[in-house]
């Protein structure tokens, strides 16, 4: 029998390669032309991504137990404590080890679609951003593809570190969650506040952009989708490696938002790179859905501020010397709620169209 490490390690590995087998098949096949996405095309592979998300959920919901190498009730127990509520710890005491892993099982499955949609959804004010620095660099709609794909692969490669760095301080330190609960408060007074705000973007002020533009030439148009451009003998870096670069530093802080937020719905550092990696990868076909449909949906804004004010809260009260524990179910619920009712009021109550005086 395998023992528990060498499990993890093959339950882990093996997702990985499945993720940069539909990387390949994605990006490597199916879209290789440089063309614009049509909404139709962007509704049909966001609903493609979301069905693999879900098909991973039913993976955990069933062999869920193997992420960490559970086989026997001593090792749930322990792994239970560690990451997950303490209703799973007291209930599998009662039950048998199968009993106590069909629970265990659907415990996590609610937690990784819990933590799956807080990713997703907060991931739309980065798709504003992402519009915006699109537009500054002037970048031709045929081009998003291509700086989006690789976007998305740097951006796991990025979460994979500050996941399980975060983790680690989250197992060490419980405290961090406090501070985690009240940076999200912030966060989402803050995203109020700047609902209406018309947003500016100068990529020429950005420190990174500033770093490339001093150790290399730059050119000054965007001719084909190449990255880097040899012109008369000399390397020149295009606006299209600026607007990646770009692209790679507002993931970094939308990560600082969401990353907080969905370790308030579980401590383990798997299903948070899971929940994660599956939002990153339908990342970018919802970036041309929203693009498409943007002006339709006026108070997600507002939502998402809610779901993080909510996110915060739950956080802090779930911290000793509270301790109030919020079922993943109703979290999941409350959640799905807020989206709903923004998504809603948009349609009933949708902005009113500026009369131009004739």
């Amino acid at each position: 029998m395998l023992d528990s490490q060498l499990i993890q390690i093959l339950f882990f590995v093996g997702f990985v390669v499945v993720i940069l087998a539909l990387l390949f098949f994605d990006l490597g096949v199916l879209e290789k032309k440089d063309k614009v996405v049509s909404l139709k095309r962007a509704v049909v592979t966001t609903l493609i991504w979301a069905g693999l998300a879900v098909v991973f959920g039913m993976v955990i919901r069933f062999a869920g137990n193997q992420m960490h190498g559970i086989e026997d009730k001593q090792t749930l127990i322990e792994v239970a404590k560690k990451y997950h509520e303490t209703s799973i710890v007291n209930s599998a005491h009662n039950m048998s080890f199968s009993e106590a892993v069909n629970e265990y099982n659907k415990n996590m499955t609610l937690e990784y679609f819990t933590g799956y949609l807080i990713e997703y959804s907060l991931s739309i004010d980065n798709i504003f951003v992402m519009i915006l620095i699109f537009s500054s660099f002037a970048v031709p709609p045929q081009y998003y593809k291509r700086v989006l794909m690789w976007g998305i692969i740097g951006a796991m490669a990025m979460r994979f570190v500050f996941i399980f760095l975060a983790g680690a301080l989250v197992a060490k330190y419980e405290w961090v969650l406090l501070v985690f609960g009240v940076f999200l408060i912030y966060s989402a007074i803050t995203l109020y506040l700047k609902r209406n705000k018309k947003e500016e973007m100068h990529p020429e002020n950005n420190p990174f952009v500033k770093f490339f533009s001093k150790i290399c030439p730059v050119t000054q148009t965007i001719e084909g989708h190449d990255f880097i451009r040899k012109i008369d003998g000399k390397r020149y870096i295009t606006p299209l490696l600026l607007c990646l670069v770009m692209i790679e530093f507002t993931d970094i802080l939308f990560a600082v938002d969401s990353i907080p937020a969905i370790f308030s719905v579980t401590k383990d550092p798997y299903i948070v790179f899971f929940s994660n990696i599956f939002a990153i990868l339908g990342l970018r076909s919802l970036f041309f859905l929203i693009s498409g449909v943007i002006r339709m949906f006026r108070f997600l804004k507002t939502g998402l501020s809610v779901l993080l004010l909510f996110i915060g809260v739950k956080m802090i009260v779930e911290c000793e010397p509270i301790g109030f524990e919020v079922p993943i179910l109703y979290s999941l619920l409350v959640i799905i709620g807020i989206l709903l009712v923004s998504i809603l009021l948009s349609v009933v109550l949708p902005e009113k169209k500026e009369v131009e005086n004739v």
